[in-house]
């Protein structure tokens, strides 16, 4: 089983945190965007893309609209 200590938390956390910035800074830029330009446009793993959004939305910093075929993305 594998666990990790606080220092690899908090490393995790910083990750998290500029991932949350890059993806403002894109979104600051860009305007609306679909999730899915979002991710092909970030140079970032997926799993911080979405960490990245989770901390965005929870920082009421983004909103999502559903679209038919897709979800957006922009900055509130």
């Amino acid at each position: 089983m594998f666990t990790s200590g606080k220092k690899e938390s908090k490393e995790m956390q910083q990750q998290i945190i500029e991932s949350a910035g890059k993806i403002y800074n894109y979104l600051e830029s860009k305007g609306e965007v679909t999730i899915n330009k979002l991710r092909k446009d970030m140079d970032l793993d997926d799993n911080f893309t979405f960490m990245g959004l989770g901390w965005l939305s929870r920082e009421d910093k983004i909103t999502y609209t559903q679209k038919p075929k897709s979800v957006t993305v922009q900055l509130s």
